[in-house]
């Protein structure tokens, strides 16, 4: 992991891009495979089915119901040209007319689909998360440098214009010394439905869709989507939707590796259903002189500073705010406006872009080359694993709690921080109707990581959950043998 890691740090350097119009040659059409097509991989569908430049040849999905709808879709946008259904990918990544992969899976399959198409001799387009743990995240940046292949994340909001202008003007200095970002995911959600054991619809090949995951029966009543909730196959809302913004404070804050502490607490409350992941969750990575501080509430909640979903960079001279990924604004540290950012496009822009790089064949042209997919990706990782390993804590004892662990840590400002988090948690909580006299909440393993070799110091479990047990033939390679 070591030299795969080291490899990659000399990685693609940053490139600032504008869209360029699409081919209209025939003669440089690519041929597409899109492997998951129900919910974020219609929108691969729907980019590559609608160019002149490309064609999608293969629709690749282990549910035939949605397959087959979705190879109907894709023949009226291409003119009558359909692509062939396959329900296991590797009849496309056989194909050597397929030039391009695209991946948008559950996230324990994101990273070995990755590689199986790398290894293939396909460029790759890959959702995030880009994995479901650290070291096969890895093993992917490793299989696209050693195979030199083109591999993109999906970290849509690295192409928007606006969000761009913005995080230049964050590193500009325009705010003075940046040390802290926020990432805010105050998304609301429903209960997943009851424990149970359900029967699998016919129409989807189970053992496909398991993979690298354990054999196991099905225990969410919605198949689809819910798996986002349960540990052997999703991230939470940390990999879902607040990986996103997640990314951008990293991104804004000039940072290129995982953090060197982490923390995380929370729990899931107000729900009795079948998912496992939180609802409730605040995470803090440390850097040494910068830190991320993030925040995930399905509960219903107010806004943090006009925030819902989005980053928040505090300088010594001003905040910039993203309320989306096509608006911000930057204000000094009266709250007088100093700037505002607007831009649209990002995921065709994104699509473009990885494109762009297929064309030249360069991952320096990339705006999200996949080892930004894999760091930011694993700031997800670990902080579940810490959540994962932690003990329950009273909510009621939680205050004194939290005072011995920060006085470990040190810090004035950072047990600052830290507490304003907790007393905001806790009052959300009572908003939503939990009894905090009765009600515990986990209180994370603080973890100590080596930001080169990836490894975790301090915690041997930790250490042996970077990867998972995986299930014949759906064996990730380690990083030297992709």
């Amino acid at each position: 992991m070591l030299a795969a890691a080291a490899m990659a740090a000399a990685g693609p350097d940053e490139l600032w891009w504008d869209e360029p119009e699409a081919s209209r040659s025939a003669n440089e059409q690519l041929g597409v495979a899109v492997i998951g097509v129900r919910g974020r991989g219609n929108t691969h569908l729907g980019f590559f089915a609608g160019r002149r430049d490309t064609r999608v040849l293969y629709v690749c999905d282990v549910d035939s119901r949605v397959g087959t709808s979705r190879v109907a879709q894709v023949a009226k946008r291409q003119g009558g040209q359909t692509p062939a259904l396959a329900t296991d990918m590797r009849r496309a990544l056989d194909d050597p007319r397929v030039d391009i992969v695209s991946i948008a899976l559950p996230h324990h399959w994101q990273a070995l689909a990755a590689i199986w198409a790398i290894q293939a001799g396909k460029d790759v387009y890959v959702e995030r998360p880009i994995s479901h743990n650290v070291q096969e995240g890895r093993c992917v940046v490793a299989a696209a440098r050693r195979h030199r292949r083109i591999c993109q994340a999906g970290l849509q909001a690295r192409s928007n214009p606006g969000v761009r202008d913005a995080i230049r003007y964050v590193r500009g200095g325009n705010i003075g010394r940046v040390t802290l970002a926020r990432a805010i995911c105050y998304r609301q959600r429903q209960a997943a439905g009851p424990r149970g054991l359900y029967i699998v619809p016919q129409h989807i090949d189970y053992d496909l869709w398991l993979g690298p995951a354990a054999t196991a029966p099905l225990t969410r009543p919605r198949f689809h989507h819910d798996w986002h909730w349960q540990w052997p196959y999703g991230s939470g809302e940390l990999g879902h939707q607040a990986i996103s913004p997640l990314d951008l404070c990293r991104w804004g804050l000039g940072l290129s590796t995982i953090s060197r502490q982490v923390v995380s607490w929370g729990g899931r409350f107000a729900w009795n259903d079948c998912a496992q992941t939180t609802n409730t969750q605040v995470t803090w990575h440390d850097f040494g002189d910068k830190s991320i501080l993030v925040e995930t509430r399905g509960l219903p909640s107010e806004r943090y500073r006009h925030v819902q979903v989005g980053v928040i960079w505090e300088g010594s001279d001003g905040y910039v705010v993203l309320t989306s990924h096509d608006h911000g604004v930057a204000f000094d540290r009266a709250g007088r406006t100093l700037r505002q950012f607007r831009g649209s496009g990002g995921s065709a822009g994104h699509f473009c872009n990885f494109l762009q790089a297929v064309r030249r064949r360069s991952c320096r042209e990339l705006n999200a080359d996949i080892e930004e997919g894999h760091v930011t990706s694993s700031l997800v990782h670990l902080a579940n694993l810490s959540y994962r390993l932690g003990h329950r804590t009273a909510l009621a004892d939680f205050r004194p709690q939290l005072d011995y662990e920060l006085a470990q840590l040190g810090h004035a400002p950072r047990h600052e921080l830290l507490t304003d988090a907790l007393e905001r948690t806790l009052r959300h909580l009572r908003d939503n109707g939990v009894d905090l006299q009765s009600a515990s909440l986990r209180w994370g393993a603080h973890l100590t990581c080596d930001p080169v070799t990836e490894r975790i110091e301090n915690h041997q479990q930790a250490n042996s959950l970077l990867t998972r047990a995986y299930r014949e033939p759906f064996i990730v390679p380690a990083a030297g043998d992709v």
